[in-house]
């Protein structure tokens, strides 16, 4: 990391003192044979941020792996649930509790089968579609008001496939290429919306 990084660095941590104004939750699940597997895009999403952001994921706390950076000139928590996919809620609630956070100030960031590896779909609310992550969320929370974004993975190869085993099965090397695209595509939508400019980003960015 050269100098100028460092003090890039310290000049976002300057920033991001006191609470935050944002949850941003990507979902996934913890451990190293889940990485870059369908049912990871949150965590995918959560990565590529931290990359550009210069900033480490690592402090735990909220059964999550947090940090904080500024976006948008606006406060955000970043978290990784480390609770396994079906208990998301679970971390979610913990940190809007801590910091009295609104339900319409949390973004989640998660995998979406109905969607092509590169596609992406933001969403102001709506039910849980099957995904178990966002069923805990909405369990928990008690609200379906949420905005998520919805990171494209494709669908079943062939109907007869479990669907544990899709979402759980690793991207091909030309998919990891796509999805890298739309993970840099949700972190310029996750900059928007925290700025207030939901519909922008989704007339930009929406399937």
């Amino acid at each position: 990391m050269g100098i100028m990084d460092i003090f890039a660095q310290l000049e976002k941590e300057n920033k991001t003192t006191g609470k935050p104004e944002w949850i941003i939750t990507g979902l996934g699940n913890p451990g190293l044979v889940y990485e870059q597997t369908r049912h990871n895009a949150g965590f995918m999403t959560m990565d590529y941020l931290a990359g550009q952001e210069l900033i480490e994921i690592n402090r735990m706390k909220f059964k999550s792996y947090c940090a904080d950076v500024t976006l948008a000139e606006k406060r955000c928590l970043i978290l990784k649930p480390q609770t396994y996919m079906n208990n998301s809620g679970e971390a979610v609630v913990q940190a809007m509790q801590f910091y009295k956070i609104d339900i319409n100030h949390l973004i989640v960031v998660f995998d979406d089968i109905s969607l092509a590896p590169g596609k992406l779909r933001i969403r102001r609310k709506g039910s849980a579609g099957g995904h178990n992550g966002i069923k805990s969320i909405i369990e928990l929370t008690g609200s379906e008001d949420f905005t998520r974004i919805k990171l494209g993975v494709g669908q079943k190869p062939n109907k007869n496939m479990n669907l544990a085993d899709w979402v759980l099965s690793k991207f091909k090397e030309p998919e990891l290429k796509k999805m890298q695209e739309s993970c840099a595509n949700a972190y310029e939508c996750l900059k928007l919306i925290v700025n207030g400019e939901t519909d922008k980003a989704m007339n930009l960015y929406n399937a």
